[in-house]
C-alpha cells in the first residue's frame, strides 16, 4: 500500500511512518518544516526516515492546492492517508491565529479534497485533538459528549476538522477517521510542550512554571502506544462512507502535572526550581480519555505508565542535548 504522511517530520507523524515502513508499506511524506519549534529537530527525524527503503519526501504545504495537486499526480495517488500535519499549541494559537486557520483548517480541507479526487483512498486517518472538549467537567471524557464549549482556537480549528469531515463523509461517501489525542509524550518529541520545556529547565536550573500548583491533571500517553492505535485504525476503515467516526486515543488515566516534574527530577537527577503561576485561559484543568471505543475497534490497550515513559523520554534527552552541543 502506498500510505502518504503528512507532518512526516514532526513528532507523531515521524513514529507513524517508522512504524508503516517497519511493516513494509511505501510512505510518502509531506511536511513544511515551519519554524514553530526548532527546526533541527525536525530535520533529523526527517534524516532518519530518509535513508529507509520505501519513503520518499516532500517539502510542500498541505495547504497549497497545487503543491498537493502535484503531489498526488506524481505518486499516482494514495490508498491512505494519514493526516497529522497542523499548527500546534493550545497557548500559541493566542500569538499566531492566521497560521491555525491556515494549517488546521485548509489544511484539513485540502486533504479532503484530495481523498474526494482518489477513488483508491480506502481511508483517510486524521488527528484532532482531546482540546476539543474544552470546558467540559465530566470525566473520563467520551465521544459522545458535547464539544460546542472550545478554550482556545487551537481547539476551535480542530473541532471545525471535525465537522468539515462529518459534511465531506455525508457528501462523498469518504472513508475517515478522527482521533482525538491525549497529550502524547515520549522521544523525538516536541520542544513545546511542557514535559520537554521542564526537562531543558531543570538541566539548565531554570525555573519550572507550575500552574495552579501543579495540580493541573493531564492524560498522559506514550507516542508508542499513540503509534499503536493510529496503525490500528488506519487498517479498520469504516463499513459505511457516510458514517464518519471519531475515537478518544490516550492513556485512559489522569495525572497531575506535579508528578510529571518528580519523575522528571528522577530521572534527570536534579531537582526542579518550582514557580507557581494561574492558569492561563487557554488551558483545561483536567484531561482523561475514555477508550472503549477503539479498543472495541483495534484492540487498543495503553500499555506504557508515566512512571516507564519518561525514564524514555529522559534517556533520550539526554542523548539528543549531548548530541548538540
Amino acid at each position: 500500500m502506498a500510505i502518504l504522511v503528512t507532518g512526516a517530520a514532526g513528532f507523531i507523524g515521524y513514529h507513524v511512518a517508522q512504524a508503516l515502513l517497519a511493516r513494509g508499506e511505501r510512505v510518502v511524506g509531506v511536511d513544511n518544516l515551519n519554524p514553530y519549534y526548532d527546526v533541527r529537530l525536525k530535520q533529523a527525524r526527517l534524516a532518519r526516515l530518509e535513508g529507509q527503503a520505501g519513503f520518499a519526501f516532500h517539502h510542500a504545504d498541505i495547504a497549497d492546492r497545487e503543491a498537493m495537486a502535484a503531489l498526488v499526480a506524481r505518486h499516482g495517488g494514495f490508498d491512505g492517508i494519514v493526516h497529522l500535519a497542523a499548527q500546534a499549541g493550545v497557548r500559541y494559537s493566542m500569538q499566531d491565529p492566521w497560521s491555525y486557520v491556515s494549517a488546521n483548517v485548509a489544511g484539513h480541507l485540502a486533504m479532503l479534497e484530495m481523498a474526494r479526487n482518489m477513488p483508491q483512498c480506502q481511508h483517510l486517518v486524521y488527528a484532532s485533538s482531546s482540546s476539543v472538549y474544552g470546558a467540559n467537567r465530566e470525566v473520563p471524557f467520551r465521544e459522545e459528549d458535547r464539544v460546542d464549549t472550545p478554550l482556545s482556537l487551537y481547539a476551535a480549528t480542530k473541532r471545525a476538522d471535525e465537522l468539515m469531515s462529518h459534511a465531506y463523509s455525508h457528501l462523498y461517501g469518504i472513508r475517515q477517521t478522527g482521533l482525538r489525542f491525549f497529550t502524547v509524550y515520549g522521544p523525538w518529541g516536541r520542544p513545546d510542550m511542557a514535559y520537554f520545556s521542564f526537562a531543558r529547565a531543570i538541566l539548565q536550573g531554570e525555573p519550572v512554571t507550575l500552574y495552579d500548583g501543579g495540580r493541573l491533571r493531564r492524560d498522559f500517553t506514550y507516542v508508542d502506544d499513540i503509534v499503536a492505535g493510529v496503525v490500528g485504525a488506519l487498517d479498520r476503515p469504516p463499513e459505511d462512507g457516510r458514517a464518519p467516526r471519531i475515537l478518544n486515543i490516550g492513556n485512559s488515566r489522569s495525572e497531575a502535572v506535579s508528578e510529571l516534574v518528580a519523575l522528571l527530577e528522577a530521572a534527570l537527577g536534579r531537582q526542579a526550581v518550582r514557580v507557581e503561576a494561574p492558569r492561563p485561559l487557554a488551558d483545561v484543568e483536567e484531561t482523561f480519555a475514555s477508550v472503549d471505543s477503539i479498543h472495541r475497534l483495534t484492540g487498543f490497550v495503553p500499555s506504557t505508565p508515566l512512571s516507564v515513559g519518561i525514564p524514555r523520554f529522559a534517556a533520550w534527552y539526554l542523548e539528543w542535548v549531548g548530541r548538540e552541543k
